[in-house]
């Protein structure tokens, strides 16, 4: 029987020493200065040697624990906590349990919650990725880990998804408010780079060039790490400097948390002063006096697709079909516009 390759053999074959090579499998090597020459070598070597991720997978495959990974952004965030009790719920009916990781929208902690539940050896993840999360996606893929991203992915990978139709929610909320007769209709969200928003941000675009009232001083990007009190500030310096707005719409819950604190600011009323919109729904929108129109996404659609999706993935191995499944939202009226 030939001797189990361990990390240590790739450290004497690559001349390096065995931390480095620890870093280089878990995707730290540049973020710990370690030269592009030496990680290509230690991948390679690894390679050679058969050091394959796949021992990881395989024991994945036979040692089945029955558990899943589930790593969302914020499980405080209402939107995941419900996606998350549907997951949750589908998962035991099936007799898994679930481990669930929040992120915080920090690329580095996501990439130790995947490489924490490798070890704790979980026969699957479900992942809502963060910006910087494509190689560790593009990794798990390589240790034919089942995986399926939910409300967002990246562009030309080949993996599993269930997601909203963004572009589509953000034009239908905007052409309400035309419909009203709004015309000065802002955009309110963060300035990353990741899918879901920016297709919010074309499909909002689009409905307003549409019309001929496109207005890139509308549009507020705030970053995506920074206090709700700077948040509060920044949303208020922009609805003071832009008093010509009439309609408001929201890119995500938190933020038009955030702005109903700067409208109570600022003492502007809703909708008289201000119509609003917001994607993902909150128990607080319904409370809110006037109740806040939102583009609700279909959690309960979305959380059942995407464990059924991974069972597929984890009884028909690398047989599986990569599906890209696009859900459309519901413009839940209330009394906001």
């Amino acid at each position: 029987m030939s001797k189990k390759i361990t990390i240590k053999d790739i450290a004497k074959a690559a001349n390096v020493s065995v931390t480095t090579v620890s870093f280089v499998l878990n995707d730290k090597g540049e973020k710990k200065g370690i030269s592009k020459e030496v990680i290509e070598k230690v991948f390679r070597i690894s390679n050679e040697m058969n050091f394959k991720p796949n021992m990881i997978a395989s024991s994945l495959r036979t040692g089945k624990t029955r558990s899943i990974g589930l790593i969302v952004e914020d499980i405080s965030n209402q939107f995941f906590s419900e996606l998350a009790r549907v997951i949750e719920r589908e998962a035991i009916d099936l007799n898994y349990r679930v481990f669930y990781c929040s992120t915080g929208g920090n690329d580095e902690r996501a990439i130790e919650l995947v490489n924490s539940l490798l070890q704790a050896n979980v026969d699957g993840f479900i992942i809502t990725p963060t910006e910087n999360m494509k190689s560790t996606i593009d990794r798990l893929l390589e240790l034919q880990s089942p995986v399926v991203l939910v409300d967002r992915y990246f562009e030309g990978q080949e993996v599993s998804h269930v997601v909203l139709d963004n572009f589509e929610g953000a034009a239908t909320a905007t052409h309400y408010f035309l419909n009203k007769g709004f015309k000065k209709i802002a955009f309110v969200t963060n300035s990353s780079q990741l899918i879901q928003m920016n297709l919010r941000k074309q499909g909002y675009i689009t409905a307003l060039k549409e019309a001929n009232l496109y207005d890139d001083a509308a549009i507020l990007d705030l970053e995506y790490h920074i206090t709700e009190d700077e948040r509060i500030e920044k949303i208020s310096q922009f609805l003071s400097s832009n008093t010509q707005i009439d309609a408001v719409l929201f890119s995500a819950n938190y933020l038009l948390l955030a702005g109903l604190q700067s409208f109570r600011k600022l003492q502007l009323k809703i909708p008289i002063d201000k119509a609003v919109i917001s994607f993902d729904d909150h128990d607080s929108f319904r409370l809110h006096s006037p109740s806040i129109t939102v583009l609700a996404q279909p959690i309960e659609e979305m959380g059942k697709k995407s464990v059924r999706l991974l069972m597929e993935q984890m009884s028909e191995g690398i047989n599986y079909k990569i599906i890209k499944e696009k859900k459309k939202g519901v413009l839940i009226i209330r009394e906001s516009v």
